[in-house]
């Protein structure tokens, strides 16, 4: 493709965008603007089959990625379950690797009518070291539960801001 063809085509992909309908997500009057600090994020002592540290750092990084619900017109209720698999087992059958595999279902609901607008599910992992010391290994499997969460928490801000319905916003 030649210089000339390439400009013409980064030149006109904004007017492509435009034409198929696309706005962008935190453009004036996008998605991400209307829900940002509209949407009450359910506590996390109240998330289903979630331990307590796992459902707090979801909380927390969906909070930062949609604002504090002060003025909530939205509620996102959540699910959340988390295991954990040995990936790496030597020949003395001692498991040195470990996968933490964390699955959130998530719904957003509008406050005035009822209406789920967005909901789904995803899924994701991530893994620790077990061949340190006590300490060493605990501090890994809590940073991979850490780090679970965020994957998760972006995952499902990605997929609201993406798939929410705001057109029949009531009255």
């Amino acid at each position: 493709m030649s210089l000339l063809n390439l400009r013409t085509l980064l030149l006109a992909l904004p007017l492509i965008a435009a034409a198929c309908g696309f706005t962008p997500v935190y453009a004036p009057g996008g998605t991400g603007s209307e829900l940002h600090g509209k949407i009450e994020v359910q506590a996390p002592e109240e998330i289903r089959d979630a331990s307590g540290a796992d459902a707090y750092f979801l909380v927390q990084n969906l909070e930062q990625r949609l604002g504090r619900g002060s003025s909530a017109a939205y509620e996102l209720g959540l699910t959340l379950s988390t295991q954990e698999e040995g990936q790496a087992i030597t020949a003395d059958n001692e498991i040195t690797r470990y996968s933490v595999i964390g699955t959130a279902g998530f719904s957003l609901t509008r406050l005035s009518d009822g209406k789920i607008i967005s909901s789904g599910t995803v899924r994701n992992f991530t893994g620790y070291s077990a061949t340190g010391s006590t300490v060493e290994t605990l501090a890994g499997e809590r940073d991979a539960h850490e780090r679970l969460m965020v994957i998760l928490a972006d995952q499902i801000t990605a997929q609201i801001l993406a798939t929410a319905d705001l057109s029949a916003a009531a009255e």
